[in-house]
């Protein structure tokens, strides 16, 4: 039974949440070229329409309904639960994180795909790969239980390290990887592509660390002290991890390089969502400086693959919250886990996980737009390209 307290809780962290919505608008929009950036904007409000919906219509129930084996949801269709506000509460703040997984995938492709391309992977996403990987590790969550087949075997995933950003950063590089390059990226004149506005950008990153205490503190589910080391360490992993980019754009470029740091910082708070309950401080600081640094070459090793992720999508979300998982087993106190596992078996489930997500998210992400793309080609022209999408994809005015 949740008090009115607890109610009122997740209901406020469900409005931050929603404000790392208008986060990555602001960071996508502005990391790209100005021509672009009325489209990165529209696409970001409107996958999150599109995945409310879907999520209400069979998400949920996919997620969070009677289980069939751990696997998937069978109940719960067409959620309309008015009598209890508990459920309903619960429902938006589960709502509002399907968002959040959705629209990871739209910087990685940004500046290069078409807008009803984009509404077919945003469906994609929001009511098949994302409900089940988050049955398989969350279900039973709003009442304590371990009904998805990797929970039930211990896995630990607080606040979607895995269900949430690596499972968007997969299917961000799947649809990197069939949609190929932005033109000049990677030709022999090729050269990093500036995004117009890196004020807008930052703006973005602050936005998103701001939301991100919703984030990790709403899936405590209720009102606890609990709550202090929570954003403390939600705090410390952020700013870890862009100290680490900001070191290593130093070292390596010899002057800082804003979009390396904001990165890292992103990085370092996607880290520290799987643990931040149960880690101290001091590994908060070290779970987000490494996953700083992780984001940092990953971002290098998708440029020497000639991979194009418009706003680091990948490095981010994917990489950062691979890190995040296996630090869980690596860097967290047995003791806290509530699983009876040891740190080597803890590691092997963690490792499980990650594996789960990679064939899941990127597997069926990968095959799943391959087909869109067969039959509805997702690449604009390359003439819109060169126009720019806020004029060529849909109705924005010319002189944006």
């Amino acid at each position: 039974m949740h008090s009115l307290q607890d109610i009122i809780w997740v209901l406020t962290c469900s409005a931050l949440v929603l404000v790392m919505q208008g986060g990555f608008c602001c960071l996508e929009s502005g990391m790209v070229r100005y021509k672009n950036s009325a489209n990165i904007t529209m696409k970001n409000f409107v996958d999150f329409c599109i995945s409310s919906l879907t999520f209400w219509l069979f998400g949920f129930a996919i997620m969070f309904g009677s289980s069939f084996h751990g696997l998937i949801g069978t109940t719960g269709f067409f959620f309309n639960n008015t009598e209890d506000a508990w459920p309903l509460a619960f429902f938006l703040f589960q709502l509002i994180f399907c968002g959040t997984a959705t629209t990871i995938v739209s910087g990685a492709v940004a500046e290069r795909m078409k807008f009803f391309g984009y509404f077919a992977i945003a469906i994609i996403i929001s009511s098949l790969i994302y409900p089940i990987i988050g049955h398989w590790v969350w279900d039973g969550l709003a009442t304590g239980s371990r009904d998805g087949w990797l929970a039930s075997q211990g896995f630990i995933d607080f606040a979607g390290a895995t269900v949430v950003h690596s499972t968007g950063g997969w299917v961000a590089l799947a649809g990197a990887v069939i949609i190929g390059p932005r033109i000049g990226r990677f030709n022999k004149e090729g050269k990093p592509i500036s995004g117009h506005s890196l004020p807008m950008a930052t703006l973005g990153v602050f936005l998103l660390w701001f939301g991100w205490f919703g984030f990790n503190g709403g899936n405590i589910l209720t009102v606890s002290d609990k709550i202090a080391l929570i954003f403390t360490n939600t705090a410390l992993a952020g700013a870890a991890g862009g100290i680490a980019a900001y070191l290593l754009s130093w070292k390596v470029h010899k002057m800082p390089i804003v979009s390396f740091i904001t990165n890292g910082c992103l990085a370092g708070l996607v880290g520290i969502t799987a643990s931040c309950n149960i880690m101290s401080p001091a590994s908060a600081v070290l779970v987000g400086g490494i996953a700083g640094a992780i984001c940092f070459c990953a971002t290098i090793i998708l440029e020497i693959l000639e991979i194009d992720d418009a706003v680091g999508a990948f490095p981010v979300h994917c990489c950062g919250g691979i890190w995040g998982t296996l630090a869980v087993a690596l860097l967290g106190n047995p003791e806290t886990w509530n699983t009876g596992l040891g740190r080597l078996d803890q590691f092997i489930v963690q490792l499980k996980g990650v594996g789960a997500c990679f064939v899941w998210a990127f597997g069926l992400g990968y095959l799943l737009i391959w087909m869109v793309n067969r039959y509805i080609p997702l690449r604009v022209d390359p003439l819109e390209e060169e126009i720019g999408l806020s004029i060529s994809d849909y109705t924005a005015d010319a002189d944006q």
